[in-house]
């Protein structure tokens, strides 16, 4: 669900790609957004600010509801607190299933401890648990194996644990706010889910077992867990434990204690995980991609060529507005028959691709379906670009674009590559 967090939607309309008796129509409102949107470039703020005054201009747009989401889709790609609530509950309340907008409403509505607040907090909770478990029973995606898969959903899971176990607590219920805190760690350990179990744990003054709970939040491998929060599990550990001993002499045996646990229960989980998954893909060459229309494509079967390699996605609006970009860097090497360009649509839902490119008269001509490069080269943003040399291996690495530069700096790229 890493990839879920933290890109822009807008609707712009293109030029078609092949000539047609007619141009295609576009209605006066539709024309302005586009201006707007091209104006805002890059910037989320400016993307959030063109949004916003549209919606003032046309309050009743057929595209409202579209709109509404885009903003608050860029609202937590610029952690935009305010906005994001203001809009979220918007979007919740017409899409109740849209995760990645639930998981911000409900962080921003935990903030505080109002008993109020976390009522509503709960509702959202329960069904996030229910839709990840309704996730968890479909297969898994093409680009993951099912140990990563399993991962994946259990980690949904816990942090739906975790935000049960706050709402909960919230409103008074102690135990039950532990309950579900172990839950969360007993599905898939993380510094959260412990740091949430000693929390209630020292509320309901058992500062043993709080603190025992709180090292290990302290010490587990948690790729999400900060320094900031660490050096806290720290200080409230001690807090704890001097009310409870009068001292800390003991509690650094406590957290070691901590350290060989959580190490033996990540290793194990981990062995448990990776048991009967065939072997992972290590390079970019390896894969087979998709069509979105004809044949599959090796990517091994391109040695010899420089490949360039457009990561998009059909709610990005970057991404379209880099599109015109893309296609007058491709008629500049059409007669060179050594460059190649793919662009990998990276939608989690594939369904969603085909009549998109229909809908914006784009090619599905060298258009495929991202079958886990995103995951091996950590593509963490897109528009990204990529290029491979002729042997497969990457030559230069493009994260977003400047407009006014894109062109000539993906020509001058491709020269390179083919030089060397």
């Amino acid at each position: 669900m890493k990839f879920l967090a933290a890109m822009l939607f807008c609707t712009l309309a293109l030029a078609q790609e092949e000539k047609k008796p007619e141009p295609p129509k576009v209605d006066p409102e539709q024309q302005e957004l586009n201006k707007s949107l091209a104006d805002a470039g890059n910037s989320s703020v400016d993307f959030i600010r063109a949004l916003e005054n549209h919606l003032k201009k046309y309050p009743d747009s057929p595209r409202k509801l579209e709109i509404q989401r885009a903003i608050v889709k860029a609202a937590i790609e610029a952690k935009d607190d305010n906005r994001i609530m203001q809009y979220g509950e918007i979007v919740l309340a017409t899409d109740p299933l849209d995760l990645q907008v639930m998981d911000r409403v409900l962080h921003l509505l935990l903030v505080s401890d109002d008993p109020v607040t976390a009522i509503k907090a709960m509702g959202y909770a329960a069904k996030y648990e229910k839709e990840i478990k309704k996730i968890g029973t479909q297969p898994p995606p093409i680009h993951f194996n099912a140990g990563e898969w399993k991962a994946e959903i259990d980690k949904g899971l816990a942090r739906a644990y975790v935000y049960e176990a706050r709402a909960t607590g919230n409103q008074g219920k102690l135990q039950e706010a532990v309950d579900f805190a172990r839950k969360s760690w007993d599905t898939y350990p993380t510094a959260a889910g412990a740091r949430e179990e000693g929390r209630w744990l020292a509320k309901m003054d058992k500062n043993m077992e709080a603190i025992a709970a709180i090292a290990d939040a302290f010490t587990v491998e948690d790729p999400l867990a900060t320094e900031a929060e660490r050096k806290k599990d720290r200080i409230k550990m001690g807090e704890i434990y001097q009310k409870a001993t009068g001292g800390e002499k003991g509690l650094g045996d406590m957290v070691l204690q901590a350290y060989d646990r959580t190490r033996e229960l990540m290793a194990d989980r981990a062995a448990k995980l990776e048991a009967g998954n065939p072997a992972k893909v290590t390079n970019v060459t390896d894969f087979t991609l998709d069509a979105v229309e004809g044949e599959k494509l090796s990517i091994a079967g391109l040695h010899g060529k420089t490949v360039i390699m457009d990561f998009w996605a059909t709610w990005c609006g970057p991404c379209r507005a880099q599109h015109p970009l893309y296609e007058q860097v491709r008629e500049r090497f059409k007669q060179n028959t050594n460059v190649v360009f793919i662009a990998v649509a990276t939608d989690e839902d594939r369904e969603l691709v085909p009549p998109f490119l229909k809908q914006q008269n784009w090619s599905a001509s060298r258009v495929f379906y991202d079958p886990g490069i995103v995951r091996l080269l950590d593509i963490s943003s897109i528009p990204t670009t990529i290029i491979l040399d002729k042997n497969g291996n990457i030559a230069s690495r493009m994260n977003g674009f400047a407009p006014e530069r894109f062109v000539d700096l993906l020509t001058e790229r491709i020269n390179e590559s083919l030089k060397n």
